[in-house]
């Protein structure tokens, strides 16, 4: 049987709303709190940053400051990353897409994609990956679409029904938290942002408590030795 446990577990939250925190509240960090709320009544430990907060130069290196830029502040984030069992993006949508900075902290994950962890996996491996989105235009599926193929690509493990969204009526109109917006009491929301959380953690728990994805066939430096793992042409290297 499962066991509903947590207290081993972290959670990392990015919040890739465009305003900073001295501008604006978040409409995405409300959506976000829901599922912090589960996960913190279940014991895990969360931490949430606010990527607008932060300065984080374009690029896929692991440090950017080696391309002129005089400031990074990616790779002490990455270190947060590399700390959590699960990895949550919140998003708003603009023109129908993520925004720049979830954008760009993807490709910042990127980055670090090509090191490897202890048993010669990629280094996102075991980890699980998640997606919440807000918006008054449409695209929340198109969204979580992109960002959980992307992760999945790094090597995260995504369970099922990983994202979760609220968006108004089509066109300028209110968003989640504004008063009268419905964003809170919606049903199809409060929904899938539950059975996100829960799944999150649910297979954040499987990967950790069975020594995460098992080493055999997926291991980098053994391919790159010449091992072909039963693939059906080993002469050809």
């Amino acid at each position: 049987m499962a066991s509903n446990d947590f207290s081993d577990l972290r959670a990392l939250f990015l919040n890739c709303t465009l305003k900073p925190s001295n501008a604006a509240p978040s409409n995405t960090q409300a959506l976000i709190d829901n599922s912090i709320a589960i996960m913190e009544a279940n014991g895990v430990g969360v931490e949430t940053i606010r990527v607008a907060d932060r300065v984080i130069p374009p690029g896929v290196d692991e440090d950017m400051t080696g391309h002129g830029f005089d400031r990074d502040d990616w790779p002490a984030i990455e270190e947060q990353v590399l700390a959590a069992d699960i990895l949550v993006l919140g998003t708003p949508i603009w023109l129908g897409e993520k925004s720049s900075l979830a954008t760009r902290v993807i490709e910042r994950l990127y980055g670090y994609s090509g090191e490897l962890n202890d048993q010669g996996q990629w280094i996102y491996y075991g980890r699980v990956g998640g997606v919440l989105v807000t918006g008054n235009e449409d695209g929340i599926k198109h969204v979580a679409m992109n960002v959980l193929y992307s992760l999945q690509h790094l090597g995260y493990v995504i369970p099922p029904q990983a994202d979760a969204g609220w968006i108004g009526e089509a066109g300028p109109g209110p968003s989640y938290a504004d008063p009268g917006s419905g964003g809170f009491e919606n049903e199809f929301t409060r929904r899938n942002t539950t059975f996100m959380t829960w799944n999150l953690m649910h297979l954040a728990a499987m990967l950790k408590r069975s020594g995460g994805i098992p080493a055999r066939g997926n291991q980098r430096r053994e391919w790159d030795a010449g091992a072909r793992f039963d693939h059906p042409n080993p002469e050809y290297r």
